[in-house]
């Protein structure tokens, strides 16, 4: 089975996943620069019990927007027009690259939360993120779809 077909079986999940399979996956992609990640993604979460996913759908997140490298609207919600729009609640974040199981590749850092997005490339669309935050017991896994800009 090829790392696409994993992916998929895993995100269509009706139970919980677990995460030692999540972190098999992310450790088979591959890694991915900063320059990849910029632009406008839509996203959504894998079903593992982390707390963060409610909180997610609480804010209604649907996704980030990499403007540069050190301009990310982490939180990307839409508005009562149904327009992607950034969601402060969590502030702007940068990207870097940070060595995460073995390899250095795309993270997200936060500017004022110890919260670390690290990214694995699926397809040239399609990347696998792990949110790895301080004094949590296990990170969350999500995923982010490139979105189609008309020009």
């Amino acid at each position: 089975m090829n790392v696409k077909d994993k992916f998929e079986r895993l995100a269509g999940c009706e139970t919980d996943v677990q995460i030692v399979s999540l972190q098999q996956l992310f450790d088979e992609l591959e890694v991915i620069d900063t320059q990849f990640m910029l632009g406008e993604w839509s996203g959504g979460v894998f079903k593992t019990g982390h707390p963060g996913e409610k909180q997610l759908v609480g804010l209604g997140w649907v996704g980030k927007t990499f403007h540069g490298l050190n301009d990310v609207d982490p939180i990307v919600s839409l508005d009562a027009k149904g327009e992607r729009t950034a969601n402060p609640v969590l502030g702007k974040a940068s990207l870097r690259m940070v060595v995460y199981r073995g390899a250095a590749t795309a993270t997200m850092v936060y500017d004022k939360h110890p919260i670390f997005d690290h990214f694995r490339k699926v397809d040239e669309d399609l990347v696998l993120g792990v949110m790895d935050r301080k004094g949590e017991a296990f990170p969350l896994y999500f995923w982010l779809r490139r979105v189609e800009v008309a020009t």
